[in-house]
């Protein structure tokens, strides 16, 4: 049975320098020059098994880095016939080489409710009941859920939106009072 050969990439003059310049610059991210080298060396010819070998990567990365190239060429191209094409290139180039976007889990909490229970924070505990002096993460994660703000939250999560502040927070308000 054949082995496949991997599809060729046909680099424009103007590609070619934007990805040497990539792959030269020695305050771009290593990954960054690698993958520039990796569509430089592909566009010479090389194989994706060499290419793996080379840059000590799994076949499939290269494959991967060869597809995604492949699939922005028609960008790649329009970018070069724009007015400032050398811009434009080296931004569709730059984009075509970074990571994907991953979204990561959603927040547990909206910025809304994350203000409320700031705003908890800079009221006196003594408003709200509560025989303390001060409030501790403890009791205003208990104020929060008991005000419904949040089904359910930790200590720590309020910590956290305090800014990692140690266990009490003052309790005088921290907003500017208004006088009418």
């Amino acid at each position: 049975m054949p082995i496949p050969k991997a599809p060729t990439i046909d680099l424009s003059e103007k590609q070619q320098n934007c990805l040497s310049e990539i792959a030269r610059q020695t305050t771009n991210p290593y990954r960054l020059v690698r993958r520039a080298s990796i569509i430089l060396a592909a566009a010479a010819g090389k194989s994706n098994s060499a290419l793996s070998r080379q840059w000590q990567l799994d076949r499939n990365q290269v494959r991967y880095w060869r597809s995604r190239w492949l699939a922005n060429t028609e960008k790649l191209r329009l970018c070069e016939q724009s007015e400032d094409a050398e811009v434009d290139l080296k931004q569709q180039v730059l984009a075509t080489l970074a990571d994907e976007h991953r979204p990561g889990t959603p927040a547990t909490f909206t910025p809304e409710q994350v203000v409320q229970i700031v705003a908890i924070a800079c009221e006196e505990p003594s408003a709200s009941g509560r025989p303390v002096n001060h409030w501790t993460p403890e009791e205003l994660a208990d104020e929060a859920m008991k005000r419904g703000i949040v089904a359910s939250i930790s200590a720590s999560s309020v910590r956290r939106f305090l800014g990692g502040s140690p266990a009490t927070t003052p309790s005088q308000s921290l907003l500017a009072e208004c006088h009418p």
